[in-house]
């Protein structure tokens, strides 16, 4: 293993060029919202640049997401090799979290799932083993989001794909219904709380650069981690889901401000909202082992890490400080942990980790 320090852009991925690509997306597309007067609907503007898109029926708001998985596939197909598991139900279940847990963000319930499943060759589905894993896990994912799996589509691109893998990805609608559910940045408030919900370990993003770290280790997929697990195995822990957990701190009357889904820009994603707020963090949960490994193997910054990797947190919910106790006793209730760690407050845009003497500037999230 090398001794060199080694980033996410070293392993392909470069935020400097995605994002200004989004913006200009959004710029684009804002321009066609006119559309939607054709049948009497109307864009939510504020909802450009945010992790799902609303528009209004009338009696109830419509969002809807697009995404991808990524390449975390690939680490399933590399461990496969090791312990013989396919591990796509586990896939499919990331794909779906995705998804779902972009759509949630603005305090939608999901309604149907759909499935993209590109492949370079027919030969692909040859595995019937791996092809139900996949179905079935997409059912199951489907279940815990309280979504239909509405169908989708598997073309077979050949000379774009490999013929040995797979591009995984969907789409969703949500409702969200009454109207005063819906979640975006107007209303996030001075001296609002930060609750930092649990993740299952690295969920989906990330992985190119976790892919370098097993490339470039001797033992690759089957190194061992502090607890014993197997590195390969560690990094296909399921993505949470997180749809219930809202749905229910909802039905509860917790009155949440703003959520940011911790997956591309790691902790950088706090400061997702336009508003000129700081984030001041003083309390920060104990990262997964998977983490350790990854920052140790690839002499890896904190800075780093937590500008690119969810370290053990899959979702900001933002709130009043009065709300905190109550609001993690109904996280605790539906199967997660949540940290309170700490607070927004009127200044410069940034995010301030003071455990770990990280600052973000506003410039480095430039997503809308």
């Amino acid at each position: 293993m090398t001794n060199k320090p080694t980033d996410y852009s070293s392993s392909g991925v470069d935020y400097s060029k995605m994002d200004p690509v989004k913006v200009f997306a959004q710029q684009q597309a804002a321009d066609t919202a006119s559309n939607l007067n054709r049948f009497n609907m109307t864009e939510i503007s504020q909802s450009r640049g945010e992790s799902a898109y609303v528009w209004d029926e009338g009696d109830s708001y419509r969002a809807f997401v697009i995404e991808g998985l990524g390449t975390k596939n690939l680490v399933a197909d590399a461990t496969r090799k090791i312990t013989g598991k396919t591990y796509y139900n586990q896939i499919a279940q990331d794909t779906v979290a995705m998804i779902v847990n972009d759509l949630v963000t603005v305090g939608a319930k999901p309604m149907v799932v759909n499935a993209y499943f590109g492949i370079g060759s027919s030969d692909w589905l040859s595995d019937e083993t791996r092809y139900k894993d996949l179905i079935i896990g997409w059912k199951n994912a489907c279940n815990l989001s309280g979504a239909v799996y509405g169908g989708g589509e598997t073309p077979t691109l050949k000379g774009i794909i490999n013929p040995q893998t797979i591009d995984l990805a969907g789409s969703a609608i949500g409702i969200i219904n009454p109207k005063d559910k819906l979640i975006t940045q107007s209303k996030l408030q001075d001296k609002d709380s930060i609750l930092l919900i649990e993740s299952s370990g690295i969920h989906a993003n990330g992985l190119s650069l976790a892919r370098t770290i097993a490339d470039n280790h001797p033992n690759g997929y089957s190194a061992k981690l502090s607890d014993g697990s197997l590195y390969g195995e560690a990094l296909l822990a399921p993505t949470h889901i997180y749809a219930k957990v809202i749905e229910n701190l909802q039905n509860q009357n917790i009155n949440l401000h703003y959520i940011a889904n911790i997956t591309g820009h790691g902790w950088r994603k706090l400061m997702r909202a336009n508003k000129e707020f700081t984030y001041l963090i003083n309390n920060i949960p104990q990262p997964q082992p998977v983490f350790d490994f990854i920052q140790q193997q690839g002499h890896i910054s904190d800075t780093e890490m937590y500008g690119n990797f969810n370290m053990g947190v899959g979702y900001a919910l933002f709130l009043p400080t009065t709300q905190v106790e109550l609001a993690q006793k109904i996280i605790s209730q539906s199967g997660f942990t949540s940290t309170h760690a700490g607070h927004i407050e009127s200044g410069p845009k940034k995010v301030i980790i003071e455990p770990k003497n990280i600052i973000f500037e506003s410039n480095t999230l430039q997503v809308r």
